[in-house]
């Protein structure tokens, strides 16, 4: 396989079409917030931002947010850590074209939580879910390896497009590992 291709991730509508494990798949295919859902599988939640800045988006994502072809976006990264384990590899791209008044917080977030803001603003539209298995190779992989510190390959991720007013953002969350641990934790902790 080209290494230019690996680059690429091939997103389906479907979560069928990545057979992905089925406790994996209870994760990606959940409605509402991501967000929401890792504060009640955990006693402590933190989002660790990795960095936010202006950056080049990636070749399978400058259709989706509405360019011709790769350019200069928002950038922001970060890890959603569960008890302190990272769980999700979060990753936002915003057109540069997006003004204050399309995206008002995104700027100021910090360490808060993306989806905090995205589920609760009236304003706020959501695309349809679309998923994909990233190989090694893969820009968002090896991202999520190199805030791992470790070599982590295949992941499955989702993405969505928010729209507010004139702006468009796009969200891709990659699953790592530790995320499977969350639902035996749950179980066990449960009354029955």
């Amino acid at each position: 396989m080209r290494a230019a291709s690996l680059r690429q991730a091939l997103w389906h509508r479907h979560l069928n079409a990545l057979s992905a494990p089925a406790p994996l798949r209870r994760w990606l295919g959940a409605d509402g917030s991501l967000t929401a859902r890792l504060i009640a599988h955990s006693a402590a939640f933190r989002v660790q931002r990795l960095h936010q800045r202006s950056a080049l988006c990636l070749p399978d994502e400058a259709c989706a947010i509405g360019l011709a072809r790769p350019g200069r976006v928002w950038e922001r990264e970060v890890l959603l850590r569960c008890d302190g384990a990272p769980v999700v590899f979060a990753h936002t791209v915003v057109p540069l074209s997006a003004t204050a008044s399309d995206w008002p917080l995104f700027n100021a977030l910090g360490e808060r939580s993306l989806g905090s803001t995205l589920f609760y603003d009236p304003l706020v539209t959501r695309g349809a879910l679309e998923f994909a298995r990233l190989r090694a190779g893969h820009p968002l992989l090896e991202r999520a390896r190199a805030a791992l510190g470790q070599a982590v390959a295949p992941l499955y991720a989702r993405r969505c497009l928010y729209r507010r007013r004139r702006g468009s953002l796009l969200v891709t969350e990659v699953f790592l590992p530790p995320v499977l641990a969350l639902d035996a934790v749950q179980s066990l902790t449960q009354p029955r």
